[in-house]
């Protein structure tokens, strides 16, 4: 009898771990070919992570002359990879839109309107310096796996600030996925824009019955990395100490505006589900955690090749790039993870020329169906003598944030 009451105690702990685990699926359409080691998308559970698209045409590899033609392309290699998945456009519940000339920005709004007139994703736009194979755009998106889960959510009333066809916000089940959100005047000092900008975001979180306990990730995006300490001051007064989201904090070319400073975020509602998790090596902080749970979701803050208490050692990318791995690393294993639960990462170079090399070192973390990435270059390169310094004090060539979600 002992014997049948711990089997059966046995059976239902595991089958209480399958429930709350979720399963990793590759979406791989036939026709596709990645330019590095990603998968056109990951599965886990009900979130699928699409990498970056650009306007090449995945049959043929040939891409339109003109600008509107690469983007109406991006949006269909997306639909063909969610289709691969027995999904759609509708499924999407965020996108994240890169332009390397922000020129282009009335027309990339003019072809996302044409396919997303309906229950359109949360969504943000942002201005960089270059994609891999030179694209002029480039977009990342999540999507829902069951669209009855998805819900716009709204402030109200509704700012001016937000310029359809998007949502304010987008939730999926528990989890929101917050549109950028800038200030609300682009003639406003650095730490004006911040705050302001900052309670744009909390307005939406309102919106879904959130605060700002309840962010898991936070991007900043900066235009400039003058008045950073008054940014990061400003930053902080809205967290907890020690206990604040995951945090990438990327310098871009342009926002949207005009603006200085935009937010775009993800949040959990049930905050018994939310958790910090920090290695010991590593301090608490006031702007950021190294990794948050969220549920079973992990979000880990954007890493460098910096040696904790010693500075970047190595001059190269590819030395560079194993540190930032080992500093990720260190946040998965902390969380109980491994490589193989990674489903998302987005990688950050000082110059996209490194693209080669930075795959070189990066698909032998991920040999077997590596997860969805996103890949490019957000300000113009420091050029010539990047590399020059001496140990401690060379220039960060790269950095890399990632998502992982906990397997059955």
């Amino acid at each position: 009898m002992l014997w049948a009451v711990r089997n059966l105690t046995l059976f239902l702990l595991a089958a209480a771990c399958l429930s709350w685990a979720a399963e990793r699926k590759v979406l791989f359409p036939k026709d596709a070919r990645p330019i590095g080691p990603y998968s056109p998308a990951i599965q886990a559970g009900e979130a699928v992570y699409v990498s970056g698209q650009g306007g090449r045409d995945h049959r043929t590899g040939k891409q339109a002359p003109e600008f509107a033609g690469q983007a109406r392309q991006t949006i269909e290699n997306i639909r063909m990879i969610l289709q691969s998945g027995g999904m759609d456009l509708r499924n999407l519940a965020y996108c994240q839109i890169y332009l390397d000339d922000f020129r282009n920005y009335d027309t990339l709004l003019q072809v996302y309107g044409e396919y997303f007139q309906q229950d359109p994703p949360a969504r943000a736009i942002l201005g960089v310096a270059a994609m891999p194979g030179g694209a002029p755009v480039e977009i990342t998106c999540v999507a829902a796996a069951r669209r009855s889960l998805k819900r716009a959510v709204w402030p109200k009333p509704m700012p001016n600030r937000i310029v359809p066809p998007h949502a304010a916000g987008m939730l999926v089940g528990e989890t929101l996925y917050v549109s950028g959100q800038g200030p609300g005047s682009t003639g406003e000092d650095i730490e004006t824009q911040t705050r302001t900008a900052l309670e744009n975001m909390g307005s939406v979180l309102k919106a879904a019955g959130m605060g700002y306990e309840n962010l898991v990730f936070v991007n900043p995006y900066l235009t400039s990395r003058q008045g950073s300490d008054l940014f990061n001051k400003v930053y902080a007064s809205f967290f907890e100490f020690g206990n604040t989201p995951a945090r990438a904090t990327i310098y871009v070319r342009d926002l949207p505006g005009g603006a200085r400073v935009n937010f775009t975020g993800v949040a959990i509602r049930d905050l018994k589900k939310r958790r910090a998790v920090r290695p010991s090596n590593m301090q608490p902080s006031a702007t950021a955690s190294p990794c948050v749970f969220g549920g079973e979701t992990l979000y880990c803050s954007a890493k460098s090749g910096f040696v904790p208490g010693d500075g970047i050692q190595a001059q190269d990318v590819e030395a560079q790039l194993k540190q930032t791995m080992r500093n990720l690393l260190d946040g998965l294993e902390e969380a109980g993870l491994g490589w193989k639960d990674v489903v998302a990462t987005n990688v950050y170079l000082d110059d996209i020329a490194d693209f080669e090399k930075m795959n070189a070192v990066y698909r032998t973390y991920f040999p077997d169906s590596p997860p969805a990435r996103t890949t490019l270059q957000q300000v113009d390169s420091l050029g010539p003598g990047r590399g020059e310094g001496r140990p401690g004090r060379y220039p960060a060539l790269e950095q890399i944030s990632l998502i992982a979600v906990r397997q059955r």
